[in-house]
């Protein structure tokens, strides 16, 4: 007779549930402006577009492991001294966390905004091309450096509160 499997007792090996789930994406804001259409196209013949853009990163608790993190970018672009176009793009995700405190912070700045980034890029070269310029394609953004210049800003602050209230 063949060998018979045995059930597995309830609470043996209880799963341990992943440290990072995201239960979904989403663009919470996009808007994009060519102010000065469509004598901006005209003035692309002759001058190179320069295309200036800012990224912020931030997590809001959502319950005790669900955060919802976004990624900011504020893009601007201008032709010969004339303003191109100015695009703002809030992209969002849900995430379950599941990872002792003192990881928690930087997972939600450095590991979520690196899952949600793919799709970001993709939507501003779309939106970009879209409205009548090359394509912005962005490279790659380095979260870390930006969790790390962030702690450092907030440690001179915490220093400082201190001190006044000796």
């Amino acid at each position: 007779m063949a060998d018979q499997i045995q059930p597995e007792t309830p609470g043996a090996d209880t799963p341990q549930q992943a440290p990072l789930t995201i239960q979904g994406q989403y663009v919470k804001d996009l808007s994009f402006e060519v102010p000065n259409a469509p004598a901006v196209f005209g003035q692309m013949q002759s001058a190179q577009p320069d295309i200036n853009i800012d990224i912020g990163v931030n997590a809001t608790k959502l319950s005790e492991t669900q955060y919802e993190v976004t990624v900011t970018f504020n893009a601007s672009c201008d032709v010969g001294g004339t303003k191109g176009f100015i695009l703002e793009l809030v992209y969002a995700g849900a995430f379950q966390v599941n990872v002792p405190d003192e990881h928690r912070q930087a997972v939600l700045m450095i590991e979520c905004p690196r899952l949600l980034f793919p799709f970001a890029r993709n939507i501003i070269a779309d939106v970009t091309r879209d409205g009548g310029f090359p394509p912005v394609m962005l490279g790659i953004v380095d979260f870390v450096a930006m969790y790390q210049a962030r702690i450092a800003e907030q440690q001179p602050a915490a220093g400082a509160a201190e001190g006044d209230a000796e």
